[in-house]
């Protein structure tokens, strides 16, 4: 195991990649070790780490944008810091220090024949923290694919590296249910060919993408990619022939998915990894005349306003980029879509007023809602237009108690 207390001192700032990208090996040594190097204050996205969801070891603080994967576990129990900002946020914020950024552990590919080594599938922020952190470490795992576009490290960039030959983690497969099928079917509908397509991961963006098999000259701009893309790539469906940037090219900052359908692959694909401070650059995204976000939600009340962060108190969700795309997509793109079960535990995700009292993404950023009933579109209705669509696609027997409420509302004013 490699000693990081020559690099890593007490009341240091230290950050690492999310996802499949996540450097476990260092992460794991670095909990083995913060006790005696003093205090540590950690920065992470996602992580499916279990070590980071019991209890932390003394002297290790972690922060996060949301409660990505094992971190909703940190969060139930008190011990997530949440800065909640939008994702395009993030490399300010790097660069100002008002993040972790002493020091920088990453996963990296092999070096090839000069000795410069890929980020590979985990660019995002990671590649806008470089810029500003004093140290870097870094594990060189030789079935880390090396991707383009972003340009390559030398080995010399890194104060220490350990070396492995492991899996690259991959994403928890669930296969899409009836009520996500159809939620897919809606939300394909409202997607055009030529348009350029951001979503998320899950079983339900999942459906959503096979659901476009038959759809024509799609582009990607993702935050994300998943096996899905490549498979609609594999198809032709995928072609980004009309993207008005980077036309012919899958635009991501990370692949989250299995190695055999996404991580093995890429290198036979046009799909570029770029910074975060590229693929959610509110100058990059408004030239994206075509651009549809598709997101995912918690809740949203009768006023389209969305929250996607927390359940009962505790972080299950993230800002994320959700609000860079969907504005994006509402102001200057083609269209913004929030996709959802209309139920969720017998209880309705369409709400009077948001429960997790937070709101993540403004009404005036949601084009359309979906859920299995139908689709809510939202554009150009007034409040009470709005409630009634929206309630129109609630689970039915949810319907009248929504109703209620609305008349309820209006009584009191």
């Amino acid at each position: 195991m490699i000693d990081l207390r020559p690099h890593i001192g007490p009341g240091a700032g230290v950050w690492w990649g999310q996802g499949g990208a996540e450097p476990t090996p260092l992460v794991d040594a670095l909990l083995d070790q913060v006790a005696d190097i003093g205090d540590v204050r950690a920065f992470c996205g996602l992580t499916w780490n279990e070590r980071l969801a019991g209890d932390l070891p003394p002297g290790l603080t972690v922060q996060s944008y949301g409660g990505l994967g094992e971190l909703r576990r940190l969060s139930r129990d008190g011990l997530l810091d949440v800065v909640p900002c939008h994702y395009s946020a993030l490399p300010r914020m790097f660069a100002s220090g008002q993040l972790p950024c002493d020091v920088g552990i990453v996963q990296v590919s092999p070096p090839d024949a000069d000795g410069m080594v890929s980020l590979g599938i985990g660019v995002e922020y990671v590649a806008d923290a470089i810029a500003h952190t004093r140290k870097l470490i870094a594990e060189v795992n030789h079935r880390m694919p090396a991707t383009v576009g972003t340009a390559r490290l030398p080995l010399s960039a890194f104060a220490a590296t350990v070396e492995s030959d492991r899996p690259l983690a991959e994403a928890a497969v669930r296969a899409s249910d009836e009520v996500e099928l159809d939620i897919a079917k809606h939300v394909a509908g409202l997607i055009e060919d030529g348009d350029t397509i951001q979503m998320g991961v899950g079983s339900l963006p999942d459906a959503v993408l096979a659901a476009l098999n038959g759809h024509r000259d799609l582009g990607v701009h993702s935050g994300m990619i998943t096996d899905g893309v490549l498979d609609l790539v594999e198809a032709g469906v995928v072609n980004g022939a009309r993207k008005e940037v980077d036309p012919g090219v899958v635009v991501t900052g990370a692949a989250l998915g299995s190695a055999a359908g996404l991580y093995d692959r890429l290198k036979d694909f046009p799909v570029e990894f770029r910074a975060a401070s590229y693929t959610h650059a509110p100058g990059v995204l408004s030239q994206l005349s075509s651009l549809v976000s598709i997101n995912s939600a918690i809740e949203v009340d009768l006023l389209g306003q969305v929250g996607a962060e927390l359940r009962r108190g505790v972080y299950i969700g993230a800002v994320g980029g959700q609000v860079d795309f969907s504005r994006a997509a509402s102001l200057t793109g083609a269209r913004s879509i929030i996709a959802l079960r209309s139920e969720v535990g017998g209880q309705s995700t369409i709400n009077p007023t948001l429960r997790g009292g937070v709101v993540t993404t403004a009404r005036v950023d949601v084009d359309a809602v979906v859920t299995e009933h139908g689709v809510a579109m939202l554009t150009g209705c007034t409040v009470a237009e709005r409630a009634e669509r929206l309630i129109a696609v609630a689970a039915p027997h949810h319907r009248e108690r929504l109703a209620r409420s609305v008349v309820e509302q209006e009584e009191k004013r």
